[in-house]
């Protein structure tokens, strides 16, 4: 009788072990903590959570600002998630006349919507890009913003709201940040 229960209860044990690592395999990480402002300082934590999923670290690297000169004409943000990039926020500074050329969209994506910003924009399911002339009292220069996203875990059709959204926000700081107008 004893003999039968040892085995029985390794059996029990094994069988609970199971259910447990399963579980546990199954429970998806929490979306990972950015800094509370993120991207030159632009965007808080909340504005880039929809694009950032599911994982266990984050990184960011950018420059601290988009202040953008003739020497420095560029500024890129890459946030990556377990190492994988989420979020890719970018500034060209260009020559006044200097033509913004911006490669064919894919043909199997939905063709982009125009946005309303700055002298040319469009918004797509994985991002938007505006181009604006910026001409000051000192300085006038041709300016290109990008930003783009994963959205593997987004509902279908918040994207290009959720991206609109973003670049209004990254459009007024880009201006302030590169004197854009000034």
């Amino acid at each position: 009788m004893r003999t039968a229960r040892i085995p029985l209860a390794c059996v029990l044990t094994l069988a609970a072990a199971a259910v447990f690592t399963g579980c546990a395999e199954e429970k998806k990480a929490a979306a990972p903590q950015l800094p509370e402002r993120t991207c030159f300082g632009i965007f808080t934590r909340s504005d880039l959570e929809p694009l950032l999923g599911a994982g266990e670290t984050v990184k960011e690297t950018a420059p601290t600002d988009l202040r953008l000169t003739a020497e420095r004409r560029g500024a890129t943000c890459n946030v990556d998630v377990d190492g994988k990039g989420r979020v890719l926020v970018s500034a060209t500074r260009k020559p006044l006349g200097q033509s913004i050329v911006w490669p064919p969209m894919d043909q199997n994506q939905p063709a982009p919507d125009p946005l309303p910003l700055g002298d040319k924009g469009i918004v797509w399911n994985t991002g938007a890009r505006v181009a604006l002339t910026c001409k000051g009292s000192q300085d006038s220069f041709a300016l290109e913003l990008s930003i783009s996203g994963s959205i593997d875990q987004m509902k279908p059709g918040t994207s290009r709201p959720l991206f609109t959204t973003l670049m209004t926000k990254y459009l007024d700081a880009a201006k302030q940040q590169t004197g854009c107008g000034v």
